[in-house]
Parts: structure tokens; sequence; C-alpha cells
């Protein structure tokens, strides 16, 4: 309850320091509006349904591409651990495109997929897999090797080791790399989106740009509120869950 006090009159302070700012007129309201303006737009935005449309459809796809994403990084991450072959090759792929900015793949997916939900599925697939590639790998490889042959000598063995053992053990840094594998993946689909649903589709990144061609800035300032929130909600809804068990588990809860 403490923290909750103390984020809750942080952010209340943010916001008096914001409509300060307003008022002395140190910026034109043009580039930054009131509080007040954005949160007129966010409840206009509420009630006709646009801001709650354009949120199911951006986590729509945020989802199904993540979900994919995790689907082919795990597997390939405990491959690569185990095979010095894959090591050299994926895993040396999967650390230098991991260093490209997401926003690279938007003009790729264009040519490859056109303006198409391809397009967006793809960019924000590319922006999850490379992250849990490699702290699937790291965390395999960082788990003490006395933790399998204590498991060999009471009879472990293949599938079972590999569950039972290797799994628990790299856990904590698999927890991490789907974790900045979604902070990757969101920042790819709003890039995607900014660009891509011109065309294609609705969404928040299309509300976005949708506000600076207005030169709405209350609107662009709102759907960054917005992601900001639903980032904070899934830190704590997906990530945080599993963070507290495994501080649990290790002993490093306070």
């Amino acid at each position: 309850m403490k923290r909750f006090i103390r984020a809750a009159i942080f952010f209340v302070g943010l916001l008096v320091v914001w409509e300060g700012l307003y008022l002395a007129h140190i910026w034109s309201p043009v580039l930054v509006p009131s509080p007040l303006s954005v949160g007129r737009y966010l409840w206009g935005a509420a009630l006709d349904g646009t801001l709650g449309s354009a949120t199911v459809v951006t986590l729509r796809r945020l989802l199904y591409g993540y979900a994919f994403g995790l689907a082919i990084g795990l597997p390939l991450g405990f491959l690569t651990a185990h095979f010095r072959v894959l090591k050299d090759t994926i895993g040396l792929l999967a650390l230098g495109l991991q260093t490209l900015p997401s926003v690279c793949w938007v003009p790729l997916a264009l040519l490859w997929f056109g303006q198409t939900e391809s397009a967006m599925f793809f960019v924000v697939v590319m922006g999850t897999i490379w992250s849990v590639i490699i702290a699937t790998e790291d965390g395999v490889r960082n788990i003490p090797p006395i933790y399998a042959r204590a498991a060999r000598t009471m009879g472990s063995r293949g599938l079972h080791t590999w569950v039972k053992v290797i799994l628990p053990g790299a856990l904590p840094y698999i927890v991490g790399g789907m974790k900045q594998g979604w902070a990757f993946a969101w920042r790819s689909l709003m890039a995607a989106e900014i660009y891509v649903t011109i065309l294609s589709g609705f969404g928040l990144g299309f509300l976005m740009n949708n506000g600076r061609e207005l030169n709405a800035m209350d609107q662009v300032i709102g759907i960054m509120l917005v992601l900001l929130v639903i980032g904070l909600l899934a830190d704590k809804i997906l990530f945080a869950p599993w963070e507290r068990m495994l501080r649990r588990r290790w002993g490093t809860a306070k």
C-alpha cells in the first residue's frame, strides 16, 4: 500500500508540474497542451469507442507476434546452448540482429509483404525472437555443471534432465529475455503501425500518427500515455508474478 501511495503522489506531482509549466506559457499550447486537454481527448476517444477499438487491434497484433516469436526463440535458445555449431551460427546471428533497431525491419517488411497485417506480424516477431534466443542460451550456459552431474547420479537422463534441472535453472534468464522481447516487440509494433496501418488498418500507432498529421498534440500525448499504462500493466500482470516467484525460490525476496 505504501508503494502505491508513493507512486500516486509522484505521478500527481508530475501532473501538477506539467500544468504549472503550461500555465507559465514556457511553450506554445499547440506544442505542449495542458493535462486537462489531454484528458478531454482520452475521455472523448473512450466514449466514442475509438480508443478501445484501437487498443484491442494493437494488443491482438502484439500478442500474436510475441507468442510466435517465443515459440521459435525458446527452442532455438536451448538448441544453440546445446550444440556448438548452432552457437557459432544462429547464436552469432541473433547477437548481431538484436542490436539492429526495431524500426529497421519496417522497410524490409513493407517490401516483402506490402501494406498488410503480415508486415506488422513479421516486424513484431523480429523484435521478439533474438533477445529470447540470447537470454535462453545464456541461461542454460550459466547453470553450474554440478547440477546436471548431480541429477545424472540420481538417475536423471535426457529430457528429464532438461525439464527438471536445466529449465528451472535457466528460468530467471528466460523470464528476463521474455521481458526484454516484449519491450522490443512493443517498440517494433509501434514503428510498424505508424508507417503501415495508414493503409492496412487501425491501431494506437495509427492514432498517434494521425494526431501528428493534424497537429493535435493532445492526441499524440494521450496515446503516449495509453502506451505507457499498457506497458506498466503488462509488466505487473505478465512478468512481475514470475519474478516474485523466482525471487522466493532462489531466496532473494525481501
